[in-house]
């Protein structure tokens, strides 16, 4: 029999913020009337920030990054390399393909890279240098030509580590620019940008809400919410690992789930005591031990099919899964957004360095979507062509299919050719 540990004290963030959607309503409004006289103000007053001009010029930015760290440098360079060579080995598998389905009638698809891309970096508490290497060098990868990329000012100053990713990365252009304002300018255009095909990159809440309200003016990654952890284990791990990688995640943000399901009961009171316990160093205690306190879980499962059934309800962004049958869950899992196998490794690899994307599906939307990855920066489009004799054979069908939907502009697009090609008198067309 299930039984709950610990129990989250919150409702989920799935329910919309009507308060939050009009406010931004109103903001990308503004910027769509005003332009750029609105993106300085919402500027100064958000960011504090009202520099001459918002995109770094070369110098600027060769000048900042020569300002960094050398070992910073380094460590920013590994980790896209890795993230390059997964997200290049993910193109690699995408072919272009054309196949004869029928005598005379050749099929295909193209790949085709998204013309312009807005990729967004978050910053404030916590500056997400990682997500350089996720949305533009993936976009890069992609073979996109143009990445446009926004980062905002942390307390009014340069946030030299992200930018020299961004660089780093492959950005075309690189504006010292954030919140609605920035993805707004981004996906509209203003006098000092061109607008974009294609928004990614994760962000605040005001962030999240305005790139669902540009959806459909422009493409989005996803829609997104408090990142969330799921961790299955059981008894070949300890109360302290589940502590940590469940602490790790619910740092995020004060309403980011941080769930265990497991098969050992002891495991979840060891797992508990630890929480509390490392909550009074945490040096992000005061969002972590929110999270927790709201949105944290511990439920004991009577097997591994049981834990298995609750990960696929879920469907969290991450699943680490810490068992003594990793394989069954890589196996039969199916909703989730990124997996992570063993106690060898974890989210926060994921998130940083280790090649995979961190930009994944929350509130359940792993349902149906992965996270971002290469082929997201890519439009698969089809084409068709046909020989006489083909176009012949084929139109046959095809009129008599119109026919019976009363579709009788298609139909003769179909009579033309049968006329055409195949001598028939038929149609609106013919002569009687």
């Amino acid at each position: 029999m299930t039984e709950i540990l610990k129990d989250a004290t919150a409702k989920g963030a799935h329910g919309a913020d009507l308060e939050l959607t009009a406010r931004v309503q109103t903001l990308l409004a503004d910027i769509e009337a005003r332009g750029e006289v609105a993106v300085r103000e919402m500027s100064a007053k958000f960011d504090s920030w009202e520099p001459e001009q918002f995109r770094l010029t070369g110098e600027e930015i060769e000048t900042i990054v020569a300002g960094v760290d050398p070992a910073t440098v380094e460590d920013i360079r590994f980790a896209q390399t890795q993230i390059r060579t997964f997200a290049q080995a993910q193109l690699e598998s995408l072919s272009d393909i054309e196949v004869e389905t029928l005598p005379g009638v050749t099929l295909g698809h193209k790949n085709i890279p998204v013309s312009a891309v807005g990729a967004y970096v978050p910053g404030g508490r916590y500056p997400m240098v990682a997500s350089a290497h996720m949305s533009v060098l993936t976009a890069k990868v992609a073979g996109v030509p143009r990445v446009a990329a926004c980062t905002p000012p942390i307390n009014g100053a340069m946030p030299a580590e992200t930018v020299t990713a961004m660089h780093l990365a492959g950005a075309d252009e690189i504006y010292l620019l954030g919140g609605v304002q920035a993805v707004a300018s981004l996906a509209l255009g203003t006098e000092f940008v061109d607008p974009v095909d294609l928004l990614v990159g994760p962000g605040n809440a005001f962030v999240a809400e305005a790139k669902r309200q540009l959806y459909g003016r422009v493409g989005i990654d996803l829609l997104a919410g408090p990142t969330e952890t799921l961790l299955l284990a059981d008894d070949t791990v300890d109360g302290e690992i589940c502590a940590t990688d469940l602490l790790g995640q619910a740092e995020h943000g004060p309403t980011s789930p941080a769930v265990l399901l497991t098969t050992s009961r002891q495991l979840g009171l060891d797992t508990i005591a630890e929480v509390e316990r490392q909550l009074q160093y945490l040096p992000t205690a005061d969002i972590a031990g929110k999270s927790w306190a709201d949105y944290g879980r511990v439920i004991v499962c009577e097997e591994n099919a049981e834990m298995l059934a609750m990960a696929n309800e879920l469907a969290f962004a991450h699943v680490q899964v810490m068992t003594n049958d990793d394989d069954y869950f890589l196996e039969n899992l199916t909703n989730y957004g990124a997996l992570f196998l063993g106690p060898m490794t974890n989210v926060s690899y994921g998130d940083k360095v280790i090649g995979t994307n961190h930009t994944l599906p929350t509130m359940g939307a792993a349902r149906y979507t992965g996270g971002l990855w290469v082929g997201k920066f890519l439009k698969t489009v089809t084409y068709q062509e046909c020989t006489e004799a083909a176009s012949v054979e084929i139109g046959n069908y095809c009129s008599r299919l119109c026919a019976i939907e009363k579709f009788w502009g298609h139909k003769q697009q179909a009579d033309l050719r049968l006329r055409r090609f195949g001598g028939r008198n038929t149609g609106l067309g013919a002569e009687c």
